[in-house]
């Protein structure tokens, strides 16, 4: 999820890290977003907790900004980049990846981490060891098994990384999904509050038995 912050957001975000005030203020001046991450411990229930990854260093140092914000101080939300939108900004991966857009029509897939910071900011933020991470957000048993085949199938050819996001918000490793249906595993399940262990089987019941359309 990318927030949008208003200019008093960022001035609170300027004086609580002084020390980066230049990144923020850029940030702020160029209205590039921040991106939602796991809420810390004890805040209060109008603030959203935000990272905000600038771009590798000369050395290849990456820093990630840990903000949080008042709901008040957010100006816009909205849902990860799209897939396709980035392909434009993914150099060596273009032809691959478009390949991948094109087959994944149904499949919504968005894109975080790395590709989607460049494609927002037009910053160097992919390097040869990067991953393109993605997020498939099935809605049935079928969209899932066809997505990950789909995922599994361009990851020969792609360094493919990423998570698929159930009905109701928990995120997993796609590969480590994979895995467990071959292997059965209980499974990492990523949260806004909280990470934790399940069973294929609880997740597998948050979705729709059939495609929506065909259940009209």
């Amino acid at each position: 999820m990318l927030v949008w912050l208003n200019q008093a957001g960022w001035r609170a975000a300027v004086a609580a890290q002084p020390q980066h005030e230049a990144a923020l203020l850029q940030w702020a001046a160029q209205d590039w977003p921040a991106v939602v991450r796991r809420m810390d411990a004890n805040v209060d229930a109008d603030v959203v907790c935000l990272g905000l990854p600038l771009p590798p260093d000369a050395n290849g140092r990456k820093v990630r900004l840990a903000l949080s914000a008042r709901l008040d101080d957010v100006a816009k939300v909205s849902r990860a980049v799209v897939l396709r939108s980035t392909v434009r900004s993914s150099g060596a991966w273009r032809g691959r990846l478009s390949a991948l857009c094109d087959e994944a029509e149904a499949s919504d897939l968005r894109v975080f981490g790395s590709l989607a910071m460049q494609a927002l900011t037009g910053l160097q933020y992919v390097s040869p060891t990067s991953d393109v991470d993605l997020l498939f957000q099935p809605v049935c048993r079928r969209q899932l098994d066809d997505g990950v085949a789909l995922l599994a199938r361009h990851a020969q050819h792609l360094p493919l990384d990423g998570e698929i996001v159930f009905p109701g918000g928990g995120a997993v490793s796609w590969k480590e999904w994979r895995l467990a249906m071959t292997h059965p595993a209980k499974v990492l399940v990523k949260e806004m509050h909280t990470v934790r262990l399940a069973d294929t089987a609880s997740l597998l019941a948050t979705l729709a038995p059939q495609p929506m359309l065909e259940m009209l």
